[in-house]
């Protein structure tokens, strides 16, 4: 069940400019995450400065903070956060499609969780009405991976089977929303029993991880987990289907029976959306503003939040990720708001 923080209220229509040469930031010191003051972020001529309302938590971000999960160059390597939520505090003098004032939320390289943020243009999106703040903080990264993963990545179709591994997190969650939304018929594996009934309100057929495989073939696998699951998705393919690997949570490394590949005319690949290029990112952030936006406006598609923390408590709310038996995302958000 989703749990809040007390004292968090509604998003408020006016806010409250930040005028300090120093913001709170949550910083990667040691292993742990702390809320330290960091100065401003610079706006570039494309950019929107972003006042953060909430900022979700992605394993990238535990990785980050292991060390295991460096951000490109220009990206400070203590600062976490790769999607955020608020209000524009302005823009630069090249942006035309976003005002002060407007909600947006954004996909980040990282720095996302912070009271001020900069995002490029074109990797924002407002905010669609009725959609809270603490939602829209974790939408951009899962829904933007999981989007580009089953439809430009796997090119899912109608009437398709799609399984997704260890669909219980946030790209899993946003996964099955798709799938389903995309009409094709959707296997959602988890191992806890509670979070495949959660699971099934979003339209899927749920299963532990061994059962699950056995309601193959499936002309689409989306890989969560990795790891030996690898070998075991390319087995439950249909002919020509296609495995998609993006997460590693059972290991990095993977058997794989090349004739199994060979024999089903599979394709095995993998993706990340990091490290792309500005103009990949923006691609996928388009395709996301077309095809899902509407869906969230229409409430079909929603961000399943699993608990909500103060930015101030970021080591905590981090230690509850890593904690695992969650449902959809970990958000920080303000517990201070004008």
């Amino acid at each position: 069940m989703m749990t809040f923080f007390a004292g968090l209220p509604a998003m408020a229509q006016r806010y409250r400019p930040i005028t300090s040469a120093l913001v709170k930031a949550a910083i990667i010191k040691d292993g742990a995450v702390l809320w330290e003051e960091r100065p401003d972020p610079q706006l570039g001529p494309d950019e929107l400065l972003l006042r953060v309302e909430a900022a979700g938590i992605n394993g990238a971000d535990l990785l980050q903070r292991a060390g295991h999960y460096p951000p490109p160059a220009g990206v400070p390597a203590d600062m976490p956060g790769l999607e955020c939520a608020g209000v524009v505090e302005a823009v630069g003098e090249r942006v035309r499609g976003f005002r002060p004032g407007e909600r947006a939320m954004g996909l980040l390289a990282g720095a996302g969780q912070a009271e001020l943020t900069t995002v490029h243009e074109r990797l924002a999106l407002r905010v669609p009405d009725g959609v809270g703040i603490v939602e829209a903080g974790g939408f951009p990264e899962v829904f933007c991976t999981a989007h580009d993963a089953l439809f430009s990545q796997a090119a899912l179709a109608m009437g398709e089977r799609l399984l997704v591994t260890g669909a219980a997190g946030g790209v899993g969650m946003a996964a099955v929303q798709l799938g389903v939304a995309a009409g094709a018929t959707v296997v959602a594996s988890a191992r806890d029993p509670e979070l495949r009934a959660r699971l099934g309100a979003l339209g899927a057929t749920c299963a532990g991880p061994a059962e699950a495989l056995a309601l193959g073939p499936f002309d689409v696998v989306l890989e969560l987990v990795a790891g030996a699951g690898v070998g075991a998705a390319l087995g439950a393919l249909a002919p020509s289907g296609r495995v998609v690997v993006i997460g590693t949570g059972a290991g990095a490394l993977a058997e794989v029976d090349l004739r199994t590949l060979m024999g089903k005319r599979a394709v095995l690949r993998g993706s990340t959306l990091r490290n792309r290029s500005l103009e990949d990112k923006a691609l996928v952030v388009r395709q996301v503003e077309r095809h899902v936006i509407p869906l969230v406006a229409s409430g079909r598609v929603r961000v399943a939040v699993e608990a909500v923390f103060p930015f101030e408590r970021a080591q905590e709310a981090y230690e509850r990720f890593a904690a695992g038996k969650k449902f959809g995302k970990i958000v920080l958000a303000r517990s201070e708001r004008p």
